[in-house]
């Protein structure tokens, strides 16, 4: 083994591109980072070193909750206090700061020390943050290149304003239908508030409100009430067909009787003409479902090739024309959510508020904007080097944002981004976390992966 695989990857890793580190639990993120942390610091690692030394307000770490910036924050200033006492002399120190001090030389060990005290001095004005907090920083610091306001409120409940916003679209857009729109509308909304519970998962991904709600709904009631008229129209003879062939095998005893049974098929017609002749958009024949069909009939069939029928094929894909139809217009419902994502929006602008995700998606329009490569370049500069951690937590727009100002896949060698984290440790799916995005930043990354493999929290068996 060679002298440089046998240091740990903290001491070699390469401290310039755009690279990732798989970290399992327990296998030492936390001290890995600080250690990261201690180089960058000190300009440390030669070629495969950053080009230049940084202060904290320079190194941009970002994790996912509050808690976890707290003790980051703080175990990289114990570790900057550890690490000056070590190039002191005044402690021994752990093997990994040992092999640090050896890589420079000891006539600059006095120069390292202070270097590492005036880093921890500056721990409080440390880039440690959450994603949201820092999106925050960065619209409120570049507020001309990001298009912001200078000073905006976080509102972390925007609860109220939302249903008020909702019940704005009710008087705009429900209050002036009539007839039939109007009966849809109480129909399946019934109240702003249960609109509310319909378009809340739709908000994030509302596109554009084109036109009024009334004209939508006019022509989509009359395309499926066309739809229905279509699907209805040969039922009534088929239904009449249908019961007298099968009556006809029932009689001539070429059907299993325990499985077709003539009150079941004059139960099934009965209900299907009803339903072909008349309004009803709901359709229950039960066992009919699955009897009536070519696979259900020849089950049931005893003597003999079953007959074919179109009826028998229909039945096969009947019942989803059916939900599909009976289903509320979604046509409708996507309308409701671009509108009110919009007016929404446009509301808590006027207010000067944000909520945590409008945090990510304005910093992100910001970057996507006219002025983006500028906002991108500025950012790059503020915080040459940057280590993302848990990044199997990490969301598509996140990652947009740090591809944005980083182009991962482009490797730059004047500037850094580290992503840490482990796919099996995702825990985060429900605000949007997807393993795509993870194995998107692996491929953009590729030729460039490190991992952390040993477990230190697993105890020898004796």
């Amino acid at each position: 083994m060679s002298a440089l695989s046998s240091r740990p990857l903290a001491l070699r890793f390469v401290l310039h591109g755009s690279r990732l580190i798989e970290a399992s639990a327990g296998t030492g993120k936390t001290f890995t980072i600080s250690a990261l942390y201690l180089r960058l610091v000190l300009g440390h690692g030669g070629d495969a070193g950053f080009e230049r030394e940084l202060l904290p307000p320079e190194i941009l770490v970002v994790t996912f909750t509050d808690a976890a910036t707290r003790e980051l924050r703080d175990r990289i200033r114990a570790r900057l206090v550890e690490a000056a006492l070590v190039f002191r002399g005044e402690v021994g120190g752990d093997e990994l700061l040992v092999q640090l001090r050896a890589d420079f030389d000891p006539e600059q060990w006095p120069a390292c020390a202070r270097r590492l005290d005036i880093a921890a001095q500056w721990m409080d004005e440390a880039a440690v943050s959450t994603i949201h907090g820092w999106c925050q920083r960065m619209l409120r610091e570049h507020a001309f290149d990001s298009g912001s306001l200078f000073t905006q409120t976080l509102q972390t409940d925007h609860g109220e304003l939302l249903a008020l916003v909702v019940r704005d679209y009710w008087r705009q857009q429900c209050y002036p239908l009539a007839g039939e729109t109007l009966d849809w509308v109480i129909s399946h909304w019934k109240t702003p508030d249960t609109l509310l519970g319909e378009l809340r998962p739709l908000l994030q991904e509302a596109g554009e409100a084109s036109g009024p709600l009334s004209a939508l709904l006019d022509a989509q009631l009359q395309a499926r009430a066309h739809a229905w008229i279509e699907l209805k129209a040969p039922w009534l003879n088929w239904a009449d067909e249908l019961e007298s062939m099968l009556m006809a095998a029932v009689t001539a005893k070429q059907v299993d009787g325990r499985k077709l049974q003539a009150r079941y098929i004059s139960a099934w017609c009965d209900k299907l003409r009803d339903w072909a002749g008349g309004d009803e958009t709901t359709l229950d024949i039960g066992t009919g479902f699955i009897r009536l069909t070519p696979d259900g009939l020849s089950e049931a069939w005893k003597a003999g090739e079953p007959p074919a029928h179109p009826a028998l094929e229909a039945m096969v894909t009947l019942p989803v024309q059916i939900d599909t139809l009976s289903t509320p217009l979604e046509a409708a419902r996507r309308h409701a959510a671009a509108w009110v994502s919009r007016r929404f929006d446009e509301e808590k602008r006027r207010r000067a508020e944000m909520g945590f995700d409008d945090m990510l998606s304005r910093l992100d329009d910001a970057l996507q904007g006219e002025n983006g490569d500028r906002l991108a370049e500025v950012i790059r500069g503020q915080f040459p080097v940057a280590l993302i951690d848990e990044f199997q937590d990490t969301d598509p727009l996140q990652y947009r944002i740090f591809d944005r100002i980083y182009r991962l896949a482009e490797n730059h060698g004047s500037s850094g981004l580290f992503l840490i984290g482990d796919p099996k440790q995702a825990i985060y799916a429900f605000r949007g976390a997807d393993i795509h995005t993870y194995l998107g930043a692996r491929q953009a990354t590729r030729g460039r992966h490190d991992s952390l493999d040993t477990n230190f929290r697993s105890a020898t068996a004796w």
